[in-house]
């Protein structure tokens, strides 16, 4: 066969097409035998949750917000990663981080398989209303 008559139209060798053809045509067969674990949600629970602090400035000027904080677990129970994700004033972003940073999560046991757990933690600073008494 010469090297004219192994080409298409197209450009691709005659049996380069039909390996690819094969390919699409053949089914996928897959042992069982070999189980993957699979990743599990599983829904990480707080061991220690720290508030975060009112910025003195804010309770000065008594302005009131809100800080989504969005962050990682570890296995071990750690969050990393923090970032402030949408904040109504900046004031709040900090605390919020900091509060987020001392927090702690449950451990996972060695056996537990997870993907990369992301988690998101909403902060609402609001000034309570003070009650005064007047005397009759």
């Amino acid at each position: 066969m010469s090297r004219q008559a192994m080409w298409t139209t197209s450009g691709l060798p005659i049996p380069l097409v039909l390996t690819a053809l094969a390919c699409l045509v053949a089914p996928t067969i897959v042992a069982d035998d070999t189980e993957e674990p699979q990743p599990v949600d599983i829904e990480r629970k707080p061991s220690f949750t720290m508030m975060p602090d009112y910025p003195k400035i804010a309770r000065r000027d008594r302005i009131e917000g809100e800080v989504q904080v969005c962050f990682d677990i570890t296995r071990d129970g750690r969050t990393r990663r923090i970032a402030v994700r949408r904040s109504t004033n900046r004031l709040f972003e900090k605390p919020a981080i900091r509060a987020v940073r001392a927090s702690s999560y449950v451990p996972l046991p060695d056996d537990a398989v997870v993907s990369g757990i992301k988690a998101c933690r909403t902060f609402r600073f609001t000034l309570e209303p003070t009650v005064v008494e007047t005397g009759s």
